[in-house]
C-alpha cells in the first residue's frame, strides 16, 4: 500500500513497485493528488487506487489485508496553509498517521515506511545536519510531521511494528505539485521561465538547499521496505548543497531576476548527512543536480498549469508567514 499514492513522490513510488513486479494498492483522498500522475498505470490490474481519506478511522483497514510493505506518504504539505489552517493540518498529518499505523498493526505487516520531513530540524546548529540533531520544527507543518514520525517509532517500539522514518531533503522532480499555493522553489521558477517572466529569488539567492532527485528518494523508499532494520530514522538527501543562484543558472532566465524578502524561520542551509543510510542501508544518490535540472528543462511544458508567481502574489501569499513566524511577533 502506498498512501498519498497519487501525490508527486507517492506517484512515483507506485511507478516504482509496479515496475518491479508489486501488486500497488494506492490510497489518496485527492485533496493535492491528482489522478493524472497515475496515467502511466493505464488499466495495469497490478494497481488498485482507492479514494480514501486516511485519518478517517478504520478507513484503510479493509484495503490492508494481505499487504506486505506500507509507505505512508499521504499528508497535507507546504507552509503557509499550516499556519493558517493547523488543525487540518494535525488531523491529516497525526490522527492520519495513527490510524495507518493501527491498521498495518492490524494486519500485521512486514515493513511500514514513514515520510518525514527534514524541516523538522528548523534552523539547525551544524550541518552536515544528521539524524541525532535537535527537532526544532519552526511552522506547524514541520510540527506535525515531526509527530506523526514520533508516533511512528513509539509503534516500533512498544507494539513491534517493522517501521522505519525517512526524512527527506527538499525532494523536487516530475509532477510536483503546482497548486494554487505559493510553494517549492523549481515549480515557481519553471513556470516563470516558461512564461517569460523574471525569476523571484529569495533574499540574495545565497542560501543553499540539498536538492534530492525523486527516483533517489524512491529508491530509498523500497531499500528501506527491503531492509531487516526497525525503529530507525534515516535522512535521505543528496549530501550536496546547491545555491538558488546555482539553480537559477542552470535554468538560466531571459527575463533575469526579481528578488523577495527572505522570510522567517527558514535556515540558509539544508543539508544531509547521510552517512547513516549509507552505512546501514547501503542507500546512496545516483542523480547529480545538474542531471536532475536537465531532465526538468527538457520537459518544460509539463508545468503549463502552473500559476506564475510574481513578486506582489508572493507578498500577498505570504503574509501570514511574516505575521505569525517573524521574531517581533
Amino acid at each position: 500500500m502506498v498512501t498519498g499514492g497519487a501525490g508527486f513522490i507517492g506517484s512515483h513510488l507506485v511507478e516504482r513497485l509496479a515496475a518491479d513486479g508489486h501488486e500497488v494498492v494506492v490510497v489518496d483522498d485527492f485533496s493535492t493528488g491528482r489522478a493524472e500522475n497515475l496515467s502511466f498505470c493505464g488499466d495495469d490490474p497490478r494497481v488498485h487506487v482507492h479514494e480514501v481519506d486516511v485519518a478517517e478511522p478504520g478507513a484503510v483497514d479493509p484495503l490492508l489485508r494481505g499487504a506486505d510493505w506500507v509507505f505512508h506518504l499521504a499528508a497535507l504539505a507546504d507552509i503557509v496553509p499550516s499556519i493558517q489552517r493547523p488543525t487540518d493540518y494535525h488531523r491529516s498529518n497525526v490522527d492520519g498517521t495513527v490510524s495507518v499505523l493501527e491498521a498495518a498493526r492490524a494486519a500485521r505487516v512486514s515493513r511500514f515506511v514513514y515520510a518525514a520531513s527534514s524541516s523538522c530540524y528548523g534552523i539547525p546548529d551544524g550541518y552536515p545536519t544528521s539524524e541525532s540533531a535537535a527537532l526544532r520544527p519552526e511552522y506547524p507543518y514541520a510540527l506535525t510531521k515531526a509527530l506523526g514520525e514520533q508516533y511512528v517509532l513509539h509503534w516500533a517500539k512498544v507494539y513491534g511494528l517493522p517501521a522505519l522514518s525517512l526524512r527527506f531533503f527538499n525532494v523536487y522532480g516530475p509532477r510536483a505539485r503546482t497548486s494554487g499555493t505559493y510553494g517549492a522553489v523549481f515549480g515557481v521558477f519553471l513556470a516563470q521561465k516558461r512564461a517569460g517572466q523574471p525569476f523571484t529569488v529569495v533574499g540574495d539567492g545565497e542560501q543553499t538547499r540539498d536538492f534530492t532527485y525523486v527516483t533517489d528518494v524512491v529508491d530509498a523508499c523500497v531499500t528501506a521496505a527491503r531492509s531487516d532494520r526497525a525503529g530507525r530514522v534515516y535522512n535521505v538527501g543528496s549530501g550536496r548543497a546547491t545555491s538558488i543562484n546555482r539553480l537559477v543558472e542552470l535554468l538560466g532566465s531571459e527575463a533575469g531576476v526579481v528578488h523577495v524578502p527572505k522570510r522567517p524561520g527558514e535556515p540558509d542551509c539544508t543539508l544531509a548527512d547521510i552517512s547513516r543510510i549509507r552505512s546501514e542501508l547501503e542507500w546512496s544518490p545516483q542523480v547529480d543536480f545538474e542531471e536532475g535540472v536537465a531532465r526538468l528543462l527538457g520537459d518544460i511544458d509539463a508545468w503549463r498549469d502552473a500559476p506564475v508567481w510574481d513578486a506582489e502574489a508572493i507578498k500577498a501569499a505570504t503574509a501570514d508567514w511574516f505575521r505569525y513566524l517573524s521574531p517581533s511577533t
